[in-house]
């Protein structure tokens, strides 16, 4: 391993983790109103939020690369607002894996929201709690093991990521190539020496990540 390959390593653990921390707040929240709530619409919903799961990463890249170009509905606000560039930065890394990620998250909290004794909830409502303390002392304590299964295999996703980071993010080195990325690049070059080494971290990374989740997840049947 040289350098600038274990320069992407810690790149993509970094824009993974930052990209699981972002969809965390509205994945919850998603999740929770999906488990508690039935309104017009519902499936549909729960079908756009499950839709990055079955589309072609790729086009999911190219809605990306739409949305948040510079002439994009998203891109151009935040450019001339704020300045940010997002498409081709690592900024674009983090929105592809988030965007990847988020719908594994979304499923895995639903459940564990759903496996929560509604009676507890209810209890709580006579007693006069509101709506956030219940959720803040009740629902979100006992989901938690679920959550965090959630963001774990969330993260494990985004660092797999490839087809909508390639598109939306590029193959820019030291800047927004991942090891997904990196090793697609060195197959295509003939580089298989180089590849070897990047794709025995990222397996060992993921198998760590995904087995932890695992672990969670069954601690949490068990009790």
């Amino acid at each position: 391993m040289t350098a600038e390959s274990w320069q992407i390593v810690f790149f993509t653990i970094e824009v993974s983790a930052l990209s699981t921390l972002l969809i965390l707040p509205l994945g919850i929240a998603i999740a929770w109103f999906l488990a508690r709530r039935d309104w017009p619409g519902k499936a549909v919903v729960e079908t756009l939020v499950m839709l990055p799961l079955f589309v072609p990463p790729v086009a999911t890249g190219l809605v990306l690369l739409m949305l948040f170009g510079r002439r994009g509905l998203f891109g151009s606000i935040l450019q001339r607002g704020m300045g940010l560039e997002i498409v081709f930065t690592w900024r674009a890394v983090v929105l592809a894996g988030a965007v990847m990620s988020f719908p594994l998250l979304v499923r895995t909290a639903q459940s564990a929201f759903r496996e929560v004794n509604p009676r507890f909830e209810e209890i709580a409502r006579t007693l006069g709690a509101s709506e956030w303390r219940i959720f803040r002392t009740i629902s979100l304590p006992l989901a938690l093991r679920g959550i965090v299964a959630g963001a774990v295999l969330a993260f494990a996703r985004a660092m797999g990521e490839f087809g909508a980071t390639a598109v939306v993010a590029g193959m820019i080195p030291r800047k927004t190539m991942t090891i997904s990325l990196a090793i697609y690049q060195n197959v295509q070059l003939g580089q298989d020496s180089a590849a070897l080494p990047l794709l025995f971290v990222s397996i060992a990374i993921v198998f760590v990540t995904v087995f932890c989740g695992q672990i969670i997840s069954r601690r949490r049947g068990a009790r």
